[in-house]
């Protein structure tokens, strides 16, 4: 399957990286992408937050905005699905083009600025998709943002919550975007703190006895001090888990010259070992009691077990895609049986944290 999409690829690439974006969700919802074969895998699966993930492998938010084809992205081998960032009021993002591709470093550029159609969108979508009696098996994040405009961000996180926070399993509250003016200031002990007792007090007055687990995706480009800052800070904050890293200001020098100019923020393969680094520190930082989803820069099973070993219970994935087709999170799940095999692990659980040791 993934070969076939290396013929299929250069005629991908023909398109704008947008148009191409736009023809895949058009195409998963018209039921044009073959399912993937199931993998029936109880050493892959795992239960957290009280939430059973028939995978470790997500589909990382920015690819599903408006919560339009979370169906068929669990046909594809994803055992959870990030939709958003959804913003409460639509909003047109960034002018184009705002999405840049260099094949050689399989890397993306995007500065797209949480383009979103808006929360009551999102909603309309998200019930479609909730209410199917065939609903297929897997667990739907939320991937919540402020508008561009807002100069109070508690204020957007809290409406998101109000309107979403009941139909969501978990949510994740996007800081750490550098694409939204402000919105990294939020990646501070006491911004941080107080975003998330606002959240937390909506939460509760939105989903009663029944909150969804609310978790916080931060950027890569933190030195030493914040990561140990912004560890110190979810712990007291009550954050139930953080999902590890977003996209990074940093160009590696060995980036075409042109690509790198772009501005934004910088995905994939060049993000891997970045990304793998900084769930290490958090993990150790937190004492492994918070969590992790792992993303950036994973297009192989290696890649995303060398992230849970790090200490990520979870990974998404999303550039992998532009790259090795929609049936990547297939290829990682039969990967990393192989792993977990080899390692002489049963159960993918055995495996998180690994590379701390005893």
């Amino acid at each position: 399957m993934v070969d076939l999409y290396k013929l299929v690829r250069p005629f991908v690439f023909l398109m704008a990286p947008e148009q191409a974006h736009r023809v895949t969700i058009h195409a998963l919802k018209a039921g044009l992408v073959p399912a993937a074969p199931k993998i029936d895998a109880p050493a892959l699966e795992q239960t957290l937050w009280g939430l059973k993930f028939p995978t470790p492998i997500g589909l990382a938010a920015g690819f599903d905005k408006n919560a339009q084809v979370i169906g068929p992205a669990f046909g594809l081998g994803f055992g959870f699905v990030e939709a958003g960032t959804v913003t409460p009021k639509p909003q047109h993002g960034n002018p184009p083009p705002r999405i840049f591709r260099d094949p050689p470093n399989g890397a993306v550029i995007n500065r797209m600025g949480f383009p979103s159609a808006g929360m009551n969108a999102f909603k309309a979508n998200l019930e479609q998709f909730l209410s199917r009696k065939d609903r297929p098996r897997g667990v739907v994040g939320l991937n919540i943002g402020m508008n561009k405009s807002q100069t109070e961000p508690s204020k957007d996180y809290g409406a998101l919550i109000r309107m979403l926070g009941p139909m969501a399993d978990y949510i994740t509250i996007n800081i750490s975007s550098p694409n939204t003016p402000g919105l990294r200031d939020l990646q501070s002990r006491e911004p941080l703190l107080e975003l998330l007792e606002a959240v937390h007090e909506e939460r509760r007055k939105a989903c009663g006895d029944h909150p969804p687990p609310v978790l916080v995706k931060l950027a890569p480009d933190l030195d030493e001090a914040q990561q140990e800052d912004l560890a110190k800070a979810a712990l007291d904050g009550g954050a139930d888990g953080l999902v590890l890293t977003n996209t990074t200001l940093e160009r590696p020098d060995y980036l075409d010259a042109d690509f790198a100019a772009e501005k934004g923020g910088l995905s994939g393969q060049p993000l891997t070992d970045t990304s793998t680094r900084v769930i290490h520190n958090f993990y150790r930082l937190t004492g492994g009691k918070l969590p992790i989803i792992g993303v950036g820069g994973i297009g192989n099973a290696r890649q995303a077990y060398d992230k849970i070993k790090a200490g990520a219970s979870l990974v998404q994935l999303y550039s992998a895609l532009v790259y090795e087709g929609p049936y990547v999170a297939h290829a990682i799940n039969r990967g990393l049986l192989a792993l977990l095999q080899r390692d002489g692990y049963t159960d993918i659980s055995q495996a998180v944290g690994a590379a701390h040791g005893d």
